[in-house]
Order: structure tokens, then C-alpha cells, then sequence
């Protein structure tokens, strides 16, 4: 193959992930994040909890396979859709969950309930693994920064940038566009960043709350996905822009495939 023919190829590559980053519906993370999450808590799970998710999901399924079904479940059930983030005003300081979690339905809520749910060793299995489907998604969701924050624009769905060349959203930007960019397959992914975490990060990690998780995940949306927006009415989000944002989206799904498996750990823990 010419070098020529070579270039062409990468081009329309390029081309390619561009144009899916743009008209990609904005769910959590996508795909690939949901799958490097519980790629990395698949390798904390302790061997108890391991036996036990292997009897639940079955012998040719992973966490990784199903941590996706609970978005291509939304459009079927449009209920649940508020599920998958908790809407605690940029500017606030605090979690108000009377006012960010209206009726229970927001992620900090239902990742309290499943875990509920999936920890009931007497409940209906089904109740249990639907539980667990919900819950390996959601707490990836948790750790999303713009799932966890509202400046009236929809979670930046309402914010056109300017991606490396293609337009897109802020939003979608934040799902898929900074783990394609970086181009590396989701299961090396998964390996690279699980062997950078420190046993004292593991451990200080899984301390706090789900709210406090949140919380967490707020302000990087203010200082990071929000603050760091260069000007205009159409920011143009190139180098500067992602060498600032990879290593948070990095961090937080490091943060939540440890505390994924902390937390199953814990469900399935006699």
C-alpha cells in the first residue's frame, strides 16, 4: 500500500470519529468509557463478589458487555433517562438533593437504590440483575462532569463548539470526542489506567459518599469542562483545550471503576 493511499485512509478515519463525536446522542460517557469503567473494576472485584457476578450476568457476559444496556434501554423507556444525572447548578457549592433530585429521580438517588436492590440476596433475581446493570452504568454516569452539574444548557448538549475541526457539543465533546481522539482501544485503555492507580489512591478513593462522588465531579465540570472554554460564541477546542481535559476524563474513570468495585463489593459481600 502507497504512502498515499495510506494518508487518504487515515484522513477519512479522522473524518469519520469526527463526524460520530458530532451527531452521537449525549448520553454518560460513551460506549467506550462505559466499558473501560467496568473493565477496571472487573480487576478490583474481590473473588467473592466475582463468583457471584458470574452466577448473576451468566457465563458469556462481563460487566463490560452490560454496562451500556441502561442507555439502549432510554428510548424505549423515556422514564429513566433523568436517572443518568443529577442537575446541581454550576455556580452552587453544595448538593441540594430536594433540589437537584427532584422526586428521586436523578443518578445520586437511583445508584442508592440499586445498590439497595442488589445487595437483597432475597430478592427476585431479575429485580437483582437488573439492579446491576443499572448500577455499573450509573456510577460510571456519576463520574461524567457534566452529568453532575446544570448552567441551563442542558448539560452542555446547548453549547456548540468547535472539536479539532468538526462542530459538535460540549456535551458530546465530554462523552466520546476526548477518549477517540486519543485513539487507544478500550481494553488497552482499561489496562493502562488501571496500572497507574496507587494503593493509596485505591484506598482514598472509595472514602465519602455518593453525593460527595458528585460533588466531585461538579467542580471539575466548573473548573475544567466549563472554565477552561476559551472564548467565543463558538469555542474552537483544540491541543490547549485537550491536554487539560484528558487527564481529568483519565482520573475520573479511574475513580470509577475503583469505586464500582467497591461498591459491588460491598452489595455482594455476605
Amino acid at each position: 500500500m502507497s504512502v498515499n493511499v495510506r494518508r487518504l485512509i487515515k484522513f477519512f478515519a479522522s473524518s469519520l470519529c469526527m463526524f460520530l463525536v458530532a451527531v452521537s446522542p449525549c448520553f454518560g460517557w460513551g460506549p467506550e468509557g462505559h466499558r473501560v469503567v467496568a473493565m477496571i473494576a472487573t480487576k478490583h472485584l474481590t473473588p467473592e463478589a466475582a463468583n457471584k457476578l458470574k452466577a448473576m450476568v451468566g457465563p458469556h457476559d462481563t460487566l463490560a458487555a452490560i454496562s451500556v444496556w441502561a442507555d439502549d434501554i432510554r428510548e424505549e423507556n423515556p422514564e429513566t433517562a433523568p436517572w443518568h444525572y443529577i442537575d446541581i447548578p454550576l455556580t452552587a457549592s453544595t448538593l441540594d438533593m430536594r433540589r437537584d433530585c427532584r422526586e428521586g429521580n436523578c443518578v445520586v438517588a437511583r445508584i442508592e437504590k440499586f445498590r439497595t436492590e442488589l445487595a437483597n440476596q432475597s430478592a427476585n433475581p431479575a429485580v437483582r440483575r437488573e439492579a446491576l446493570e443499572f448500577l455499573v452504568h450509573f456510577i460510571g454516569d456519576l463520574h461524567q462532569p457534566l452529568h453532575c452539574e446544570d448552567n441551563n444548557d442542558q448539560g452542555g448538549n446547548h453549547v456548540q463548539v468547535i472539536f479539532f475541526h468538526a462542530p459538535t457539543n460540549l456535551h458530546a465533546v465530554w462523552d466520546s470526542g476526548i477518549l477517540q481522539h486519543e485513539k487507544e482501544r478500550d481494553i488497552q485503555l482499561a489496562s493502562d489506567l488501571d496500572s497507574r492507580i496507587t494503593p493509596a489512591e485505591k484506598t482514598s478513593w472509595v472514602e465519602g459518599s455518593v453525593e460527595s462522588w458528585a460533588m466531585e465531579s461538579h467542580a471539575l465540570a466548573r473548573e475544567v469542562a466549563y472554565g477552561k472554554l476559551p472564548s467565543g460564541p463558538t469555542p474552537v477546542l483544540e491541543d490547549a483545550y485537550y491536554d487539560v481535559a484528558l487527564p481529568v476524563v483519565e482520573r475520573q474513570l479511574q475513580r470509577a471503576g475503583i469505586r464500582l468495585a467497591y461498591v459491588l463489593n460491598q452489595a455482594l459481600h455476605e
